[in-house]
């Protein structure tokens, strides 16, 4: 049985992994995705505003723009900038081989030209003579770059181009056969099985894409991304839920809808999973009247909000979009509402165990889980990690919160501890950003439990912290005290540090001080004396007794027993007192000071 989890663990994170490849070339483009659908949907000639001249950026764009792009963050994502810029060039031998867009041809060079440049620098790691770095780094970029742009020209362009076909030709019999709506029997589960960004953005975005440029949209772009299915279920519960769920389900109704966080209600699904059916026929049915009323997106809304969705409509397609939407919110409702009154509930329902399955499902804490617990007031939050206290043991000055796309939670969290950090007066740098892409002088990761192992695998030598809930984390309060007190700690030490050496300052005369100034402070004084001498220090050192203390000594040294009376004597000098006059280390500690301030 353990065998069999750890495999269905290890089976889990490289899904995870592959996903996040994939998702993870397109998610931070998004923006140059949106910038693409915005001009295609205003300027096209079926646009709102036809106009041939900006027209033509948009064909521009998605033929070059987002193929490079895609194929610069691939090859980041293996190497860094150096794998960027191979894999943007090796994409243009992809672009180069037809006459539509690339992008399922820039996400596979991407990937292979960062590959290519880290095996080279790999095998030639070490063995380039000094003074010639800079010109094998760049010919070797360069040849292997050119390399890959033929290669990619002669041999996989031709390739993605009948995958493209083969694709195009797979989508449009289905929607010839009306068996498009089918597709929600694979959607609403991948979705609930965290697998909804690599399908929207690693799947149906690049086909999508195609679509829209030859036909100034496609339906595709709707699969995923309808919210209906999701908010009919959240509207049942609202209705008919129990306790907690009854309580959270409205905030949760918002978020999903107007925010495009879908994610939000797969631990309703989670709790009850009769309601994948609900799902599943909701989006079926959203599917369905998309394609009666031939209605499409010009790209990939994202998040999936009714808002971005409503923004990538094209004219003359609004009323079929929000029929669609619409008619999987009643279908998804009416089926939820039914397995919500006849099924058995309790009160005791935890949706916030499910909402943790959620995040364990996803590798990264859902908002989900955040909302449910903010709607039950559960503030308590246990952490099983190991103790900050330990871990901060060097000097902060970067902290970087990770997951698999960098964005959404994460760059919540790090904005939270940010703003903790500038209250503090701390000169901490606080970002998010994916774990693919983790900067290699950090000091601190923050990730989700489920995503250190990984994180750690990418940057072995930063500090790692995990957490369960990026929003309300009881490790950064924890962090910000260590921090705090390694700070107060540091200006202690510097004032310190500064107090003492002006102690030292300008030191002219030593004393040493006894009852009768003779004996032992007499042979104190002379084994000083000569360390003074050895050192080339004009210092004067001799002894007297207490009573005949000269008013002009810079440092009085006694035993231990007389140094009150000395102070007393002389209450503005320096005062050290020693045990033994004839073999304290304290006058190699006064040497050195002596040294650094003479």
């Amino acid at each position: 049985m353990t065998n069999s989890n750890q495999s269905n663990s290890a089976a889990k994170v490289k899904i995870q992994r592959f996903g996040s490849y994939l998702s993870g070339m397109i998610m931070p483009n998004i923006s140059g995705f949106i910038a693409w659908g915005i001009i295609t949907a205003l300027f096209i000639p079926t646009g709102w505003l036809p106009y041939e001249d900006f027209a033509k950026l948009a064909d521009l764009m998605v033929k070059y723009l987002l193929p490079i792009l895609i194929g610069f963050m691939g090859g980041r994502i293996v190497y860094d900038l150096r794998g960027g810029v191979v894999g943007a060039t090796a994409t243009m031998g992809v672009i180069a081989s037809a006459d539509l867009p690339m992008l399922l041809g820039a996400m596979i060079m991407g990937p292979l030209g960062g590959w290519a440049i880290k095996k080279f620098d790999k095998a030639i790691d070490g063995k380039v003579r000094s003074g010639f770095e800079m010109l094998v780094n760049n010919f070797s970029a360069g040849i292997i770059a050119g390399l890959l742009t033929l290669l990619a020209y002669k041999g996989v362009g031709p390739v993605v181009i009948t995958l493209n076909k083969a694709l195009a030709a797979g989508v449009q019999a289905i929607v010839d056969a009306n068996l498009l709506p089918l597709a929600s029997i694979f959607i609403e589960p991948a979705k609930i099985l965290f697998l909804n960004n690599a399908i929207q953005h690693g799947v149906i975005s690049p086909i999508g894409i195609e679509q829209a440029t030859n036909a100034g949209k496609s339906v595709l772009f709707l699969l995923e991304a309808n919210p209906g299915p999701g908010l009919g279920i959240l509207l049942a519960y609202i209705l008919f839920g129990k306790g907690m769920t009854k309580q959270s389900a409205p905030g949760a109704a918002i978020i999903h809808f107007l925010g495009g966080v879908h994610e939000i209600y797969f631990p309703y699904i989670l709790m009850k999973p009769l309601l994948l059916v609900a799902a599943v026929a909701g989006g079926a049915t959203g599917i369905f009247t998309f394609l009666v009323f031939d209605v499409g997106l010009v790209a990939a809304p994202s998040p999936g909000s009714i808002f971005a969705i409503l923004a990538m409509t094209p004219r003359g397609n609004y009323l079929g979009v929000i029929a669609g939407v619409l008619a999987a919110t009643a279908v998804s409702f009416l089926i939820s509402a039914v397995i919500l009154k006849v099924s058995k509930q309790s009160n005791e329902e935890d949706l916030t165990k499910d909402a943790e399955k959620t995040a364990a499902l996803k590798g990264k804490e859902s908002k989900a889980s955040v909302h449910i617990k903010t709607e039950a007031n559960q503030e308590k939050v246990t952490v099983k990690e190991t103790n900050v206290q330990n871990e901060l043991t060097k000097d902060v000055k970067k902290i970087i919160f990770a997951c698999d796309a960098g964005m959404g939670s994460s760059a919540m969290g790090a904005s939270i501890l940010k703003n903790k950090i500038q209250k503090a007066g701390l000169d901490i740098l606080v970002s998010n950003t994916s774990i693919n892409n983790l900067p290699a002088d950090t000091d601190v990761v923050i990730t989700h439990k489920n995503l250190t192992d990984r994180a750690i695998a990418k940057l072995p030598n930063a500090t790692h912290i995990s957490v369960e809930n990026f929003l309300n984390s009881p490790k950064y309060g924890e962090m910000l005290n260590v921090l705090k007190n390694v700070k107060e700690n540091e200006t202690v030490k510097l004032k310190e540090t500064a107090e003492i050496e002006q102690e030292y300052e300008n030191v002219s005369k030593i004393i040493f001080a006894c009852d009768a100034g003779m004996g032992s402070s007499a042979m104190g004084a002379s084994i000083l004396k000569n360390k003074v001498k050895k050192a080339g220090l004009d210092v004067s050192v001799s002894n007297t007794s207490i009573n005949n203390l000269p008013a002009d000594a810079d440092i009085v040294i006694t035993h231990k027993d007389l140094t009150d009376r000395a102070k007393a004597k002389l209450p503005n000098v320096r005062h050290i007192s020693v045990e033994n006059f004839l073999n304290s280390p304290k006058y190699d500690e006064l040497m050195e000071k002596l040294k650094v301030n003479m």
